[in-house]
């Protein structure tokens, strides 16, 4: 597969004139080893040769680089949309004239609660100075967001911060959760909860729907509910609409550090995921290297943990947010706790022991697995033949849900546990075969199927067309067609 870059967060600097309660990289001085002026331009003719769409500046905070003009313009004269995300300390009328003299896209702008709050976050009367920094950027016609990183103290603000931001004319407004990494390690009682992440959820629904703000939930956020393909569709249109594609590190962004460090996202401050610098190689010969970001572009279902790894979606969405595992677990290897599905299915979970007639349990868990909700038949089985281990109909669809869900070893081993007992069971030879096709061992999966062929009743001809659809999946059309002129016989 050909990677293809579309944008980047640069930190320019490690300065910041505050110290915020959850900043990542627990900023304070500009370092010194940090991308010349002549450095960051030849960066920036490297970021054009990859064609990238946009990059954003930040840091630390981007606006005490006294030279941020010059890099937004570099990245225009190479085709590239500037934005900019700052605290809004410095931003002055000049600084905003600057910007639009210099293209910038988006500035974005960090609010992180009503005033009390947000100084305490941050530093007193930065409040009102972003309030001032968001008038401005209106006054001159500059494209501004905010940008909200979300915990216990101002999770139930974000409805009055909403009405102020829509009061300024803001344009959009994205929403993240904190996670323990930087200054916030040292406040993880300011975490969420999990299923705060539901009440997020509607809330951006909500926002969406009164199209007065556009509302960008973060990656950190959702996953796979109905909920999350509506805001997506309502702020942004049919080109985002429906599920999570995945997270954009290594292969549709990445990031840059102060001194030219690569890697696939800045939210990652942990070094071994540094790919290289740009000081040495070129970021187009860094992106292009095909041992790059094998951390995320050969990333695989295997590779997590937990309820992440026999969910549904593990295949596309790979755990959500990669960051959020590593620090919440120490490692990528896991279960990403702040999914909003992952809490649904949790909740289901809960539920079960309340139904005492097991029969309408199983009835429904043959619903959802007929209407392709297969995670939740799949926990309800689960649930079930934990009362009756040995039931053959309930391996049967546990089999069959987790061969949809791609869960392939677990719907061989369900095939395996009824053929056992009985080995000319149709069914079960037919979901064996074509589960080992998956795995790779089409030969031995062909034959199962050609048991089930041998074991079905003439009613049965389901592996009539698995056989057939097999065939055609190895590029043998021929086989194929014969396989399904043996029906006619």
């Amino acid at each position: 597969m050909e990677y293809k870059p579309i944008t980047a967060v640069w930190e320019i600097t490690m300065a910041c004139n505050m110290k915020c309660m959850h900043c990542g990289s627990a900023c304070v001085n500009a370092l010194p080893n940090e991308l010349t002026t002549d450095e960051a331009l030849n960066l920036c003719d490297g970021l054009g040769k990859l064609e990238m769409k946009w990059i954003t500046l930040s840091g630390g905070e981007p606006l005490t680089r006294k030279d941020w003009p010059q890099l937004a313009k570099g990245l225009v004269k190479n085709g590239i949309i500037p934005n900019i995300i700052t605290n809004g300390w410095l931003l002055e009328e000049d600084t905003v004239l600057e910007m639009r003299k210099s293209n910038v896209g988006t500035v974005a702008i960090s609010i992180d609660g009503l005033k009390e709050t947000h100084d305490k976050i941050r530093r007193k009367g930065s409040y009102d100075r972003s309030m001032n920094a968001f008038k401005l950027l209106k006054k001159h016609g500059q494209y501004c967001g905010a940008i909200t990183s979300i915990n216990k103290s101002n999770l139930t603000q974000l409805d009055k911060l909403k009405d102020i931001l829509i009061g300024l004319g803001v344009d959009s407004w994205q929403l993240q959760i904190c996670i323990p990494m930087g200054n916030m390690v040292n406040h993880k009682d300011e975490l969420l909860d999990p299923k705060d992440v539901d009440g997020i959820l509607d809330f951006c629904l909500e926002v969406a729907r009164e199209q007065k703000i556009t509302v960008y939930p973060a990656d950190c956020l959702g996953y796979y509910t109905e909920r999350e393909e509506q805001i997506r569709y309502l702020s942004l249109g049919n080109s985002a609409a429906g599920a999570w594609n995945g997270c954009n590190a290594g292969k549709r962004g990445f990031g840059i550090l102060h001194n030219g460090d690569i890697l696939g996202c800045t939210s990652i401050r942990d070094r071994s995921f540094i790919e290289g610098n740009i000081k040495e190689r070129s970021i187009v010969d860094i992106w292009n290297d095909e041992k790059s970001f094998q951390w995320t572009r050969g990333m695989k279902r295997s590779d997590l943990g937990g309820d992440c790894l026999d969910c549904k979606y593990a295949d596309v969405c790979l755990g959500g947010c990669p960051n959020t595992r590593l620090t919440m677990n120490g490692k990528m290897e896991s279960e990403n706790p702040y999914c909003s599905y992952r809490v649904a299915m949790g909740d289901l979970k809960s539920r079960l022991h309340k139904f005492e007639d097991l029969e309408v349990l199983s009835k429904r868990a043959h619903d959802y697995a007929t209407n392709g909700k297969y995670q939740e038949a799949a926990i309800i089985i689960d649930y079930l033949l934990q009362k009756k281990p040995d039931n053959e109909e309930l391996l049967a669809l546990q089999g069959f849900v987790h061969f949809f869900m791609g869960n392939y070893s677990k719907a061989k081993e369900a095939n395996e546990i009824i053929l056992k007992s009985k080995p000319k069971h149709a069914y079960a030879n037919k979901g064996l075969g074509l589960t080992l096709h998956k795995m790779g061992e089409t030969e031995k999966g062909i034959k199962l199927i050609r048991k089930a062929i041998e074991f079905a009743s003439d009613d049965f001809l389901d592996p009539y067309y698995d056989l057939a659809a097999v065939y055609n999946e190895i590029g043998q059309p021929e086989k194929a067609r014969e396989v399904l002129s043996e029906i006619e016989k």
